[in-house]
Order: structure tokens, then C-alpha cells, then sequence
């Protein structure tokens, strides 16, 4: 009889352990719970701050924006093809294009907004005061530094080779009236560079982050139809992730265009 009340006892037990553990894990057929959180790498402004502005917008829907910061152009892009990141948010086409490793694993999501590259200079208040073999410093990466370039030649300061695109480097000039003399320096630097040179023609982000308005204190700038728009990317085939699709919903707001527009001073340009 005891032994029949032991084994009783023991059959109940292991009844309840299962049944615990039956909790603990899984059903094999349980569909599994995408990830809540999408981390995006971005420069601080104006990137980081747009997504800062939609952070809550994205946890009312259960994702968790964690934006992590950069203050150059190569690592968001080597983070974001190691995994590390879902999205990034800090270049245009022409950049991402630049690299074959990138373009063949990287893909635009969606544009935002473009930021008008400007000439800027500390001791010179008019782009006529330019003095004759003034020094200028461009950024030095593919694109950018083709885009200053441009946008010399469009003011009519330089003359480029005929057919010359955003390849263009300072050896595609063939025409410098008053003898500039260009300094490459990485885009991030160009702003401290205006001690040591008599202008740079800076990025949007950077100006901005040096605390120049762009409308009013460059000596000349893009239009607002620059081709140069600002895009998410994301790593090829991820693009329809609900994460993206949802950054892309609020980020695209009218209260997102309301804020650029109230708080760049033309600075920051939406596209939508």
C-alpha cells in the first residue's frame, strides 16, 4: 500500500513538472516574435534629431528606436552591412553609390529631406572679397567633394572639364581666374578648417552643427532642388521590414515637415 501511495505521488509530480515545463518553452509551431527595437545610426543633426522627434511615435506602435551617433560617413555604413544596425540615416544616392561593397549591400528606403552645401568663409563677409589665390578647403570623399566642385563652377568661380560629374576633383579644373588653391580635408573637419583657410564649401549637417545658418551665412548655396536628398538605408531585401515601414510612416509626417521647416531656417529642405 505504500509503495502503491509512492508512486502515486511521484506520477503527480512529474504530471506537474511537465506541465511547468510545457510553459517555459515554445510550441514548435508558435510563430516567433519579430524584434521591437531598431537601432539607426545617424550624424547628430539634423538626423539624430529627427528621429529623436519620432521616438515615441514608434514606441506607441512597440518599437524601440535606439539612435546611435556618428560624426563621419564611413562607420554607419560598415555598421549597418555588420548587423549592428537595422537602418542609417546621414547620406545621399551619390554617396551610398561611391562604394561598390556598399551600393551592392545597401539600399535606399526612403528620402527626407536635402541639406544645401554652402561656401563659408570667417573672414570674408562677400563672395566678391575672395582674394586672388585665396585657399579652399573641399571635402576629400568622391561625391562631396565633385559636389563643391559643381557648385563653384555653377557661381562661375572655376571651370571644370566638359562632361565632368561628381568625380570631379581639382584636377578637372580648367579654369581659375583668380587662382584658388583647394585643401581636402575630411567633410567633419572643414568647419574647424575655416581658421587656417580663407573658405570651405561645408555639408548641410556640419554647417549646421558649427551653429551657421545656412541661408544667411553662407556666401553661396544649392537650391532647394538639389538632387542631394538625405535617405534612410537599410540593408538590401530589408526594406518592407514593419520596423522600416513604420520609421518611414512617421518620420514622413506633416509634423516632421512643420518642425524642419520651423527650425532649420532653410537649412534642412523636406522632399515630401
Amino acid at each position: 500500500m505504500k509503495k502503491m501511495f509512492f508512486y502515486l505521488f511521484l506520477a503527480c509530480a512529474l504530471i506537474v513538472t511537465v506541465s511547468h515545463d510545457a510553459d517555459a518553452f515554445p510550441r514548435r509551431d508558435a510563430p516567433a516574435s519579430a524584434s521591437s527595437v531598431l537601432r539607426v545610426g545617424a550624424t547628430p543633426v539634423p538626423h539624430a534629431e529627427l528621429l529623436n522627434l519620432v521616438r515615441e511615435d514608434l514606441a506607441a506602435q512597440g518599437i524601440t528606436l535606439r539612435v546611435i551617433e556618428f560624426t563621419d560617413y564611413v562607420q554607419p555604413n560598415m555598421a549597418l552591412i555588420s548587423g549592428d544596425l537595422e537602418a542609417n540615416f546621414f547620406q545621399h544616392i551619390p554617396y551610398l553609390n561611391s562604394n561598390a561593397d556598399w551600393s551592392s549591400r545597401l539600399v535606399s528606403a526612403f528620402g527626407v529631406h536635402v541639406e544645401p552645401f554652402g561656401l563659408y568663409s570667417t573672414k570674408f563677409s562677400r563672395l566678391a572679397d575672395l582674394p586672388d589665390g585665396a585657399t579652399i578647403a573641399i571635402p576629400n570623399d568622391p561625391t562631396n567633394g565633385g559636389r563643391a566642385l559643381l557648385l563653384l563652377q555653377a557661381h562661375g568661380l572655376i571651370t571644370l572639364r566638359a562632361g565632368v560629374d561628381l568625380t570631379a576633383t581639382p584636377r578637372d579644373i580648367t579654369g581659375n581666374p583668380k587662382n584658388f588653391r583647394f585643401r581636402e580635408l575630411e567633410a567633419a573637419l572643414l568647419p574647424r578648417s575655416l581658421d587656417d583657410v580663407d573658405a570651405a564649401t561645408i555639408n548641410g549637417n556640419y554647417a549646421l552643427e558649427a551653429g551657421f545658418n545656412p541661408v544667411n551665412d553662407s556666401l553661396i548655396i544649392e537650391n532647394a532642388e538639389s538632387p542631394y536628398v538625405n535617405i534612410i538605408v537599410v540593408r538590401r531585401g530589408t526594406e518592407q521590414d514593419s520596423r522600416i515601414v513604420a520609421l518611414r510612416n512617421v518620420l514622413l509626417s506633416q509634423r516632421v515637415r512643420d518642425y524642419i521647416n520651423s527650425s532649420y531656417n532653410g537649412g534642412v529642405v523636406p522632399v515630401f
